[in-house]
């Protein structure tokens, strides 16, 4: 029985490309260490902090943002800065 070919090697068939000069097959080369990290400019030096909640406490979070007209990442930043403030840290937020 003869073996089907794989989807990738069709659309290389399709396009008229070589497997060597496809961009996927560069990246695969190369060690997962030398991989490019795409960042925003505003997110350079930042730090992601992330939680499991509740869905309720996601969209109680927004309703709050859209009351006060502030997105989630700033109520964030308050409500941290106040807990910092209760533990007598400083607001760095």
């Amino acid at each position: 029985m003869k073996k089907k070919p794989t989807l990738s090697s069709a659309l290389l068939a399709a396009t008229g490309r070589t497997p060597a000069s496809t961009p996927s097959t560069a990246v695969q080369e190369m060690p997962s260490q030398a991989r490019p990290v795409l960042t925003s400019p505003g997110r350079e030096g930042k730090k992601a902090i992330a939680g499991f909640f509740d869905p309720a406490v996601s969209r109680q979070l927004k309703q709050i943002g859209l009351e006060r007209d502030m997105g989630v990442q700033d109520l964030l930043k308050e409500a941290l800065n106040d807990l910092f403030e209760k533990y007598g840290r400083a607001r760095i937020a």
